[in-house]
């Protein structure tokens, strides 16, 4: 497949869902920074990949632990890396209000999301483009939340435990939702992916709606 259309598709489903969660941030995000933290999402995708490459070669004699194993590791290098991707802009003077947590926390998922998009479009063809592309961009962008409402809630609470709590939270997430992806094919699973997957979006939708309220009811913030 040329490289033209993984690109063009990987982007416009990565420019629309930041679209959508950036579209009623009262305070706007400057787009270089967006744009950075972006990259470094693309970033942490390469370092996630790198790490995963070492999973294969788990001890075998670890019998049923082994897929239980790679699926943990999995989740957790995702998700750390992703967020480290994010706190690359909680130092910047922009990063001055809790909604700013889920805006770049979701922008470092696309990141990873486009680069994993393209390379799996690129091997796999156009049924990963298809199928991958769309349930990939949206799910990492999920994942993530829990990680932006950690970030931004440290405007309102603040503390280590805190932010680790989101971290797990995402790791969770992930595992359960790739643990589900794994099993056998049946209307069982489809509707546990499709529980998992609302639950996400509630989570999300929840944390959206928090922050919205606390910018609308302190509008004299920057």
């Amino acid at each position: 497949m040329p490289l033209f259309w993984p690109l063009l598709v990987s982007l416009v489903l990565s420019a629309g869902w930041l679209w959508f969660f950036v579209r009623r941030d009262r305070h706007p995000e400057p787009a270089w920074l967006l744009a950075r933290t972006f990259g470094w999402g693309m970033v942490a995708w390469g370092v996630s990949a790198a790490f995963g490459g070492t999973f294969e070669h788990l001890p075998a004699k670890l019998g049923l632990l082994t897929p239980f194993l790679v699926l943990l590791l999995t989740a957790i290098v995702e998700e750390g890396s992703k967020f480290l991707a994010a706190i690359t802009a909680t130092t910047e003077h922009e990063f001055d209000e809790p909604m700013d947590g889920l805006v770049y926390a979701v922008t470092a998922a696309l990141g990873f999301a486009f680069v994993e998009n393209v390379t799996y479009s690129l091997g796999f063809g156009a049924s990963a483009l298809a199928w991958h592309a769309p349930l990939t961009t949206l799910v990492h962008a999920l994942f993530s939340a829990p990680q932006g409402y950690a970030l931004g809630g440290r405007h309102l609470r603040g503390g280590r435990w805190w932010r680790s709590r989101g971290l797990l939270l995402s790791i969770t997430l992930h595992f359960v939702f790739n643990g589900l992806l794994t099993g056998a094919a049946g209307w069982t699973q489809f509707l546990a992916l499709a529980a998992v997957l609302c639950l996400m979006a509630l989570l999300a939708g929840r944390y959206y709606r928090h922050f919205e309220a606390h910018a609308r009811d302190n509008p004299q913030s920057p």
